[in-house]
């Protein structure tokens, strides 16, 4: 299987790092000469929203499957304008979209699944229904959505936050989020590999849970005092940061479990943050 990567972003990446081998050819695109440098890959490829290179659009047509993992902008989306033709008349077999359970919008934090009509209440996650659909009129079966939780892992996570002073126990009474561990989420992009069909399916762990509990975990590990909390009301808070507790909603994951057959290896915070905090994480 040839791979095509639209934007080599953190999950993107992961999945690069851990499943490689399962690819004949991985190609793909980054924003800037700095990051492909780091890559160190001869078929990496520049990619700033305007139009590619012959050679660029002529990989994306090849590739068996192609993961997209680049954001929406404010207007139309790049990577739809750039690529569409490409790999709408290509030989990809399967088109795997990474979205984000934002799209479902705020319900009061009642559980919600797949079956729950999608509700995107700012801009962001507007533009990221608009192209789920686009993507969907285009190439049909073809696409798998993953909608992904907040996403942590190795260097994005709550050890690190505490331990560089940065993390703050936020609280809002009755908020949760979703998460989801990046080695979780590059185990569903190759579950969606090996899926027969297309479909939309939610990437999140066994327990959304308030925010101040993770802080507070990831203190006990460290054996440090968790920072104090702080009223929702009273933080302050970039707009984008307060828009994120605007929703709360607990997603459902039975769906993606049941037809994508995964077994999650950090079902919740606490069996994430343990493997964090055992690697070395925060230390």
């Amino acid at each position: 299987m040839n791979l095509f990567v639209i934007g080599f972003g953190y999950t993107a990446q992961r999945v690069v790092d851990l499943h490689g081998s399962g690819f004949s050819r991985i190609t793909g695109t980054v924003r800037s000469a700095e990051k492909r440098a780091l890559l160190a890959a001869d078929d990496i490829y520049l990619f700033d929203g305007t139009r590619p290179a012959d050679a660029t659009l002529a990989k994306a047509a090849q590739a068996d499957i192609v993961l997209i993992s680049v954001p929406p902008g404010s207007g139309d989306d790049p990577a739809l304008t750039a690529f569409g033709d490409a790999i709408t008349t290509g030989r990809a077999r399967r088109v795997i979209y990474l979205s984000t359970v934002g799209v479902y919008g705020d319900h009061q934090g009642a559980w919600i699944d797949e079956a729950t009509p999608l509700a995107p209440e700012h801009d962001r996650v507007q533009a990221r229904v608009r192209v789920e659909q686009e993507w969907q009129a285009r190439i049909g079966d073809r696409l798998t959505v993953l909608r992904l939780g907040g996403i942590y892992g190795p260097g994005r996570n709550a050890l690190v936050e505490l331990r560089a002073g940065r993390a703050r126990r936020i609280v809002k009474p009755g908020q949760v989020f979703n998460r989801i561990h990046v080695d979780d989420a590059a185990a569903a992009v190759m579950a969606a590999v090996r899926c027969g069909k297309g479909g939309a399916w939610n990437i999140v762990d066994d327990e959304p849970a308030p925010p101040q509990d993770v802080i507070a975990y990831a203190a006990k590990l460290m054996g440090v005092a968790p920072p104090p909390e702080l009223a929702f009301d009273s933080a302050e808070l970039s707009p984008m940061a307060r828009s994120f507790y605007a929703s709360n909603r607990r997603i459902r994951n039975i769906r993606a479990k049941q037809e994508l057959g995964l077994v999650f290896t950090y079902p919740t915070y606490r069996a994430g943050l343990d493997a964090l905090w055992a690697a070395g994480e925060g230390r």
